[in-house]
């Protein structure tokens, strides 16, 4: 896969984000609007299309291959943990703005970018492998993430783990390894459901550019040194690992959009909710979610490269 290849899949989803923002400048698509579809692209959509991959990737995927898929994942967490709580302080003096910096290095945007990139860029077959990131993920981030912000870990934060997207990400497990097909008819209904998972991801993406302050995002200089070690710098140091490992190319490029992906929401809602200053990690959020049009080409065209 060569870097215009990806280059222009790239392209086409910038399209996708350009029609939300089209939608929210003509009054198309208002906050509310944007609300009730997030919802359903979190508790619908997305769950659909981890389905969807998985009945057809049904007798295709050793359970090798998963468990290493699962390790690297693990990997992918404890890696960022680490390089963020020693580049954080860099970034900002104030504690608090530190573990802001912290958060958006460990958890990025993998189900609203990653799943529409992996689907779009690689296959829709691979998406199977993006839920056992997004099941470490949630792991993760109700126990560190919000230990990190709130000072303590309570069992109460892991009730947010009972959800639609990791009830699908389960099953999905289950189907490949248990190699159950679906049924024709359900098989159909979930792949159309699922198919509108991307283009309604990237166009709500869309929606917050359109209200983005474009001074917040350019002004702050310290988010384009942020950027370049997410996006690039991080995700290039963990590349010659993965190369160690009994995995082909085509893992490796899902493995590496995954180490690549922008910031996500996510700890900007924990933010909100601590009653922080939430406009640097806003910004990062933006920032980063433009930048990747063109990072993940490089890494795509970087794990070609190696041999």
């Amino acid at each position: 896969m060569t870097i215009l290849t990806v280059f222009i899949q790239m392209l086409s989803l910038l399209v996708m984000i350009a029609a939300g923002w089209i939608a929210a400048r003509t009054k198309m698509l208002d906050t509310h609007t944007n609300s009730h579809m997030s919802q359903l692209i979190v508790n619908i959509f997305n769950p659909l299309l981890v389905l969807s991959s998985a009945a057809g990737s049904v007798g295709q995927v050793p359970l090798s291959r998963l468990l290493t898929v699962f390790l690297i994942a693990i990997g992918m967490f404890l890696f960022f943990i680490l390089a963020g709580s020693i580049l954080s302080p860099f970034f900002d003096k104030d504690p608090f703005q530190r573990k802001i910096f912290q958060l958006m290095f460990v958890f990025s945007n993998l189900g609203f970018i990653g799943i529409p990139v992996v689907s779009s860029v690689l296959g829709a077959e691979y998406v199977v492998y993006v839920s056992e990131f997004l099941l470490i993920y949630n792991l993760v981030f109700y126990t560190y993430g919000v230990s990190l912000m709130r000072g303590r870990f309570t069992l109460g934060s892991l009730r947010a783990l009972i959800n639609p997207g990791n009830a699908a990400c389960i099953l999905a497990m289950i189907l490949v390894l248990a190699n159950l097909p679906l049924p024709g008819f359900l098989r159909t209904a979930v792949d159309y459901l699922g198919g509108a998972a991307s283009p309604l991801a990237l166009m709500a993406v869309g929606f917050t550019l359109s209200n983005a302050n474009r001074k917040e995002i350019l002004g702050d200089k310290r988010l384009y040194l942020f950027v370049f070690l997410k996006l690039l710098a991080l995700p290039c140091l963990m590349l010659p690992i993965l190369r160690l490992l009994p995995i082909d190319a085509a893992l490796v490029s899902v493995c590496m959009v995954m180490f690549g992906m922008p910031v996500g929401s996510m700890p900007l809602m924990l933010i909100t909710q601590q009653g922080l200053d939430g406009k640097v990690c806003t910004a990062s959020v933006l920032l980063s979610t433009i930048l990747c049009v063109v990072t993940v080409p490089i890494l795509m065209a970087l794990v070609s490269c190696l041999p």
